[in-house]
């Protein structure tokens, strides 16, 4: 029986230097394999997208060739084979999610997608400099080089670059979406993606949330969602070039328009947004047959979520289109729309790199509208909804190295790109870099059951900002979409007061730092059966706002429910992928909460304020985020 770490060791060389053709290194001649016949259709050195649909096609096809290869040997051989002819992104998806997926790879870490594609994380300038620094050094030392700016304070969006860049959420990013292909087929997998549509609504909601709070934490208004088809978009450049064709992904200069492509058009995006909002005012989506099928409380978000991001559950392809996959596409080619330049597509044809791009988030914003417009048609929660009886939450306070305040920082971090590169040396090459991070802290809670027995409860945990940008205190039903989940755990309460603590670094959201891949080629992080390590989840230095130099209040929010009633029977079944159930669910497993996914910030609020909402089983309280410039 091979373990783990042997099959880690195995799977790690599919991974180094993905760009270069492998053929001339071992003097192979690959037979192959009938069942990889129909594959290499997306010639080399074009960038592939999981928002192109004969992009994906392709992917799929190889993915679940790879996922059923019967034995792990023959699925190695399989990879081995279409490495020198599949395209080089599309290679990597595939094999990606189909270690993620087959039994046999238990255990076994992707090795971090930073490290493989360098060039969709750090400026071309900065890598360019990378590469003249090694030459200088004698072949056995380190080489460390600072990383470039990409933009200055003329774009008041380049306050927010050290978000939007953060390597650890764009990487995230790209996991997610391998965890949760548009194209999984259950049928042919054997296996189903529980509430998958709704977690691509969540997760997105969830970054727009972020985004916006990090907008505030720098005095900038909230963003103005997309919504007119046709109005002037705002500039970026992302200074990224292509390790696989070495041309830049495309800038978009100020004033840039959508233009039609010819496999859609932006009328194409216009009708399928009316059609769209049609269903959901109707309540019902028709399939092709003419069947209605209604969005109720319990299936619509998920119905609706695959129709707009289209997956391959969207009930009716024809119809209602690919609202979202081709949003990016379009975007991604405005500047050069029918290819007369032979330009790279921009940063938001690509799962890796589109989170840079400023439009990322006022297009998932307009997406999350259609959603909001939705939850509009459920009825708010009524108080036995929200409720929690014999159950009231005292206190609960932040412990940190201030009480009640929670400090930010900036850190410095290093990233390895000399397993992408061949530098031609023995010492490693590395990009130093700064990412937000916060200080270490814990949650305090009492908790009063009143009742004689034992309760269990589940218990959310939600950060959102008080103001906005001018000052203001943001309404009870606007903050709704600013609300943060920070964590969501269990926690049983004896009869009478109960005080408990909980650590930020044990997030439900979150997951701690990946292995490298220079220490998974030594063996390190392989067979980790508890904690399987499934690379998706949000990075948790970034779990915090970035608050500012004063100091900026922040609703702190608790709410205790019923955990049998909230509780679904098959969680931690198979211990498998459950660090960062928020976003990412359980792997094939169901999702570990009966309730909606933000829960209760997802249903329109009627109260005005907190004090009128709020039930003995929720609590809410302000605490400071503080930045600081230099913590120790």
């Amino acid at each position: 029986m091979t373990t783990a770490a042997e099959k880690q060791r195995r799977v790690l060389p599919l991974f180094q230097y993905v760009t270069f053709s492998t053929k001339d290194k071992f003097g192979l001649r690959v037979q192959r394999d009938p069942r990889l016949a129909g594959l290499g259709l997306l010639g080399r050195g074009v960038l592939f997208s999981c928002f192109h649909d004969d992009h994906l096609r392709e992917a799929t096809q190889l993915y679940e060739v790879l996922i059923n290869a019967p034995t792990f040997d023959e699925f190695l051989d399989l990879c081995h084979q279409c490495r020198d002819y599949v395209n080089e992104g599309l290679y990597a998806y595939a094999v990606s999610v189909a270690i993620l997926h087959r039994r046999d790879c238990r255990g076994v870490n992707l090795p971090p997608v930073q490290e493989i594609f360098p060039d969709k994380f750090i400026p071309v300038e900065t890598l360019f400099e990378a590469y003249k620094e090694s030459k200088r050094h004698k072949d056995d030392e380190d080489v460390v080089i600072d990383i470039q700016q990409t933009g200055n304070i003329m774009d008041p969006e380049y306050n927010l670059a050290y978000y939007r860049e953060d390597i650890g959420i764009n990487a995230h990013h790209w996991h997610w979406h391998l965890v949760y292909p548009a194209t999984w087929r259950a049928e042919v997998i054997g296996r189903d993606k529980d509430r998958k549509g709704e977690l691509f609504y969540y997760m997105h909601q969830q970054m727009c949330a972020r985004y916006d709070c990090e907008r505030l934490c720098n005095h900038m208004p909230q963003m103005i969602p997309f919504h007119n088809f046709d109005e002037p978009l705002e500039g970026y450049s992302a200074h990224l070039s292509s390790n696989i064709n070495g041309l830049p992904y495309a800038s978009r200069s100020t004033g840039t328009k959508l233009a039609d492509l010819r496999e859609c058009t932006v009328q194409d995006m216009e009708r399928w947004r009316e059609r769209i909002l049609a269903a959901i005012h109707l309540g019902v989506v028709v399939d092709p047959t003419g069947h209605e099928i209604p969005l109720d409380e319990q299936h619509g978000i998920d119905i609706l979520a695959d129709i707009i991001e289209s997956s391959y559950e969207s009930v009716n392809h024809a119809f209602f289109g690919s609202l979202h996959n081709w949003g990016h596409v379009l975007f991604a080619a405005a500047s050069d729309p029918d290819g007369r330049y032979k330009l790279n597509p921009g940063v938001m044809d690509d799962t890796a790199t589109a989170l840079r791009d400023p439009i990322f988030y006022r297009w998932h914003r307009f997406i999350d509208d259609l959603f909001q417009d939705y939850k509009k048609s459920l009825s708010p929660y009524s108080k036995s909804d929200l409720g929690f009886g014999m159950v009231k939450v005292k206190d609960i306070c932040i412990r940190a190295e201030e009480p009640d305040v929670i400090k930010t920082f900036f850190k410095e971090d290093l990233l390895d790109v000399s397993h992408a590169y061949y530098f031609g040396r023995h010492g490693s090459v590395k990009v130093r870099y700064q990412h937000l991070d916060h200080e270490k802290f814990t949650y305090k809670f009492q908790v009063e059951n009143t009742g004689t027995k034992t309760r269990h409860a589940k218990v959310r945990v939600f950060l959102g900002p008080k103001f906005d940008h001018l000052g203001n205190e943001i309404k009870l039903d606007d903050i709704r979409r600013l609300m943060i989940e920070m964590d969501s755990f269990h926690v049983e309460l004896k009869p009478g007061d109960n005080t408990f603590e909980r650590r930020s670094i044990d997030s439900s959201v979150t997951l701690q730092k990946q292995q490298s891949l220079r220490e998974l080629l030594k063996g390190e992080g392989a067979d980790r059966r508890g904690d399987e390590y499934c690379s998706c989840g949000w990075p948790d230095h970034l779990l915090v706002p970035k608050g500012d130099e004063t100091g900026m209040t922040f609703y702190l929010y608790a709410i205790f429910t019923d955990y049998y009633a909230d509780t679904v029977n098959d969680h931690g079944r198979t211990s498998e992928c459950t660090d960062a159930v928020s976003y990412c669910g359980a792997k094939d497993q169901l999702f570990p909460d009966k309730r909606a996914m933000g829960f209760p910030w997802d249903r329109h609020i009627v109260a005005e304020n907190y004090e009128e909402w709020k039930l003995p089983n929720m609590i809410g309280k302000e605490i400071t985020i503080k930045h600081v410039s230099n913590h120790h």
